[in-house]
């Protein structure tokens, strides 16, 4: 009876991941306005206010804001693709990379680093909040702090998608109401600054230029990941919310990051004088300030948490047939986050935010490019994606080649030696490079990597185009 049981929670838990293959189309059973509101968990993050009272601060309040409409656009156009290739698929970016031009063995690779991203975000997030806790409690010691809410965020994992789906559902209002109540106190106080808070300017500091680029830079560390996150939700969907589905789950985000939460950024930075969201808060709100940055941080980082298991599970599994289940990358993400934030990541995030930057959107325009313009348009390779091992080639050069070489000369560009310019646009650099070469290594190798055995159980239905 005891087995009976333990195997029907093994069950569900698998049926609630499909870490290691595509989501049958008898479980994309999920709405698009369920999905939405679990990515509002990723818009929600205060890190975005961050961005923008930094960027306001140091480079000026419009030259943040050009660059949150640029992070909109791109973004969103990315993200909306991927939710399609996603929701079409049942599969995340992890699997869509082994049939997507990477081979498993290849696509493992980008698992792994992308695993790495959403654990430092989430030492970040907590970061964040350990800060503003800290700053309403100083005597108890930040290490204690980080170990506890590192923590918390483990549990609220344990049962994958549908328990993120309440916990989002049920802590979006409370968001609203703490954030509504923080915009009105701030209102109420007086402005360090005189003027309209989009004419803000540092000294010595004009509109366009090195500064806008700068902007833009800090926009690309993080504009990268969120396109590639709707693909772990957005397998769900049901079939017949495809249309608005697709829009919503990349687009909507993105407005909401960037337009929302990095405009009030910029509006508390410019009115307040201050760039870090876990001080301000806290001396607007009080307690409740801390109780907003806590509620902010745990639906942020459950979302890391579920992306970093899947990826981490992924990894190991093609690597080393190594397959504890879910639940076991769950804590080791949530216990790397917590031993991240003890050796303080925030010293090292701009040389990290750079890398990431250039890796994640030199990923997104791979896949993209492979779907729409290489399976769709020139016919090359299979127009569906195989996730099964025994049906690929462990390497394909059209995906690897095209990273190693697109995302390597985007990082010298970002470090400095390739000018200003490229410098702050490096990833967007890449990205194209990237797009480029994939087209150039799929025509030439006449997609022969793509697949090694044909599968004939895929159905139809999930065919690309």
């Amino acid at each position: 009876m005891r087995s009976d049981k333990s195997a029907d929670l093994n069950n569900s838990e698998v049926s609630d991941d499909y870490s290691l293959d595509r989501v049958p189309r008898n479980k994309r059973n999920m709405g698009w306005l369920s999905i939405t509101n679990i990515t509002f968990g990723i818009a929600t993050a205060i890190f975005y206010f961050q961005m923008g009272s930094v960027m306001a601060l140091q480079f000026g309040a419009m030259n943040a804001i050009i660059s949150a409409v640029y992070a909109i656009i791109v973004a969103g156009i990315l993200g909306t693709f991927i939710a399609y290739l996603s929701a079409k698929s049942g599969m995340n970016v992890n699997l869509l990379s082994r049939g997507g031009g990477f081979g498993y063995i290849g696509a493992s690779l980008t698992s792994f680093i992308y695993a790495t991203n959403f654990i430092m975000y989430c030492a970040l997030e907590g970061l964040i909040l350990v800060s503003a806790v800290h700053e309403f409690f100083p005597a108890i010691p930040e290490w204690v702090l980080i170990i506890f809410f590192g923590s918390i965020v483990i549990p609220l994992n344990w049962f994958g998608i549908k328990q993120l789906d309440k916990l989002q559902k049920w802590s979006l209002p409370l968001f609203f109401i703490f954030l509504i109540a923080a915009i009105v106190t701030a209102a109420m106080k007086t402005s360090n600054y005189d003027g309209y808070f989009w004419t803000y300017l540092p000294e010595g500091v004009q509109v366009g230029g090195t500064a806008l680029l700068l902007c833009i830079g800090m926009q690309h560390g993080i504009m990268g990941l969120t396109p590639l996150l709707a693909s772990d939700y957005a397998r769900f969907l049901k079939p017949k919310d495809m249309k608005i589905g697709i829009f919503a789950i990349g687009f909507i985000p993105q407005i909401f990051c960037f337009g929302v939460m990095g405009g009030l950024g910029i509006w508390f930075g410019v009115r307040l004088g201050e760039p870090n969201p876990g001080v301000y808060i806290v001396l607007l709100l009080g307690i409740w300030g801390a109780l907003f940055t806590m509620l902010t941080q745990i639906r942020i980082n459950v979302t890391n948490i579920y992306s970093g298991s899947l990826s981490l599970s992924n990894f190991f599994e093609n690597i080393f047939k190594f397959k504890p289940g879910r639940r076991f990358w769950v804590v080791v993400t949530g216990v790397s986050a917590i031993i991240l934030m003890l050796l303080n990541i925030v010293d090292h995030l701009e040389t990290v935010l750079t890398f990431q930057g250039v890796f994640l959107l030199t990923w997104a325009a791979i896949l993209v490019t492979d779907a729409i313009i290489v399976k769709k348009f020139l016919k090359i390779g299979p127009r569906y994606y195989e996730a099964r091992q025994q049906n690929l080639y462990k390497w394909n050069p059209v995906g690897v080649g095209s990273l190693i070489v697109a995302s390597g000369i985007g990082t010298i560009a970002a470090l400095g030696y390739m000018g200003t310019f490229l410098q702050s646009t490096a990833a967007f650099f890449a990205a194209i490079l990237a797009s480029v070469l994939t087209l150039i290594i799929a025509v030439t190798t006449k997609g022969k990597y793509y697949i090694k055995k044909e599968n004939k159980d895929i159905p139809k239905e999930d065919y690309i185009g």
